[in-house]
């Protein structure tokens, strides 16, 4: 069993998993004044929270794309642990042939899920991740990381809206009660929740047409038990998408 851990902007989804199961998942807030020894502490709470015995994690691997936070949460899980962290990033092997203006700026959140991907679901692939951004990762046949899209979050546009304008504000995320909103609430429901699977719909529909054929399409990340489903392309929603390509990652260099 390894603990596998991925910073992003607004979480830090933190789970345990070896090559039969999943343990556990959950998302802790990303805070870039705590210490070390303050995210040691969470991390601890919640591995003790899911009776998970240290003793028996055999390492622990990390994504980010909060390279600020790398340091801090790497001493962090050390201290708990007693290993130290393999970060996903140069020198690191994926197995992924990224083609891509700079490959190194691929964000490793985006290489982990296509790793993933590729081994839960072969290619061509589609992989959406919603999170502070929305994301779209596209593998074309020969199992190339090929691009994709990056789009504002639900909860960043969410944000925009209630920061400058005078008359909006912040409102529950979930499934409007009809596309047209007969008030303030369900008028902005629609348009962030309704609007974003829209917008999932018809980046699809461009994507396939440039790639010249289909692909299957896999969602994960916060939102998307919120979204997807009101999407209207069938696309398979994965939780745990991103800690497996940690896992693999992990698998493919635990030796060096």
């Amino acid at each position: 069993m390894i603990l596998a851990i991925d910073m992003g902007n607004t979480n830090i989804v933190v789970g345990c998993i070896d090559n039969e199961k999943t343990y556990f998942i959950e998302r802790l807030s990303t805070d870039k004044s705590k210490t070390a020894m303050e995210y040691a502490v969470s991390f601890k709470t919640v591995l003790e929270l899911y009776s998970v015995d240290i003793s028996k994690i055999e390492g622990v691997i990390i994504s980010s794309v909060v390279p600020p936070l790398i340091h801090t949460v790497a001493s962090a899980v050390e201290k708990i642990v007693g290993k130290p962290p393999l970060v996903v990033g140069p020198g690191l092997k994926t197995g992924l042939n990224i083609k891509m203006d700079n490959p190194k700026t691929v964000g490793s959140d985006l290489i982990v899920h296509a790793v993933a991907g590729i081994k839960e679901l072969g290619s061509p692939l589609i992989i959406i991740d919603m999170g502070t951004a929305t994301t779209i990762s596209v593998v074309d046949k020969d199992e190339n990381y090929i691009g994709g899209i990056i789009a504002p979050g639900v909860r960043l546009s969410m944000e925009a809206l209630a920061s400058n304008t005078a008359q909006l504000y912040r409102v529950s995320l979930d499934k409007p009660k009809k596309t047209i909103g007969k008030n303030t609430i369900d008028c902005m429901k629609s348009g962030l929740v309704l609007g974003t699977a829209s917008m999932i719909d018809g980046l699809i529909d461009r994507i396939e047409e440039e790639l010249g054929y289909d692909a299957p399409v896999v969602a994960t990340g916060g939102l998307a038990p919120v979204v997807i489903p009101l999407c209207k392309h069938e696309i398979t929603i994965k939780d745990d998408l991103l800690l497996k390509g940690l896992m693999i990652i992990y698998d493919k260099n635990k030796e060096a």
